[in-house]
């Protein structure tokens, strides 16, 4: 006796609809059996790494930060592009040496402009 074919499909339909819902219903239990039934202050209050909050949490910087951020951003993602030249740096054609090349121009070109305008002080 053979098995008909659409029951492996609805098998599998069966483990995705049990397989996501499963660990669910398990956090549900454990939230039911293992919370305290009223959250007091204490659970409430805002935990920050052990320090107590004080004040208001919203802090306003300058924009000189974000700039100095994303400035860092760019040359920490250009160093790792460098990475794979440095490492085939004698097997590479004369074309690719030459591509490095222009790629590391415009690298020292963007940290010129940078500095210049007053943006790593």
């Amino acid at each position: 006796m053979t098995p008909d074919p659409y029951f492996f499909i609805v098998i599998f339909c069966g483990v995705a609809v049990v397989f996501p819902l499963m660990p669910l219903a398990l956090a549900w239990l454990w939230r039911k059996f293992f919370q305290p039934p009223k959250p007091g202050p204490a659970k409430n209050a805002t935990y920050e790494c052990g320090v107590e909050s004080i004040g208001e949490a919203r802090g306003q910087f300058q924009s000189q930060y974000y700039l100095y951020c994303i400035i860092f951003l760019i040359f920490d993602v250009e160093a790792i592009f460098l990475v794979p030249f440095a490492v085939a740096f004698t097997g590479l054609p004369l074309g690719a040496f030459i591509a490095i090349l222009v790629f590391l121009l415009l690298l020292i070109e963007g940290l010129v402009w940078a500095w210049s305008k007053g943006c790593l002080d």
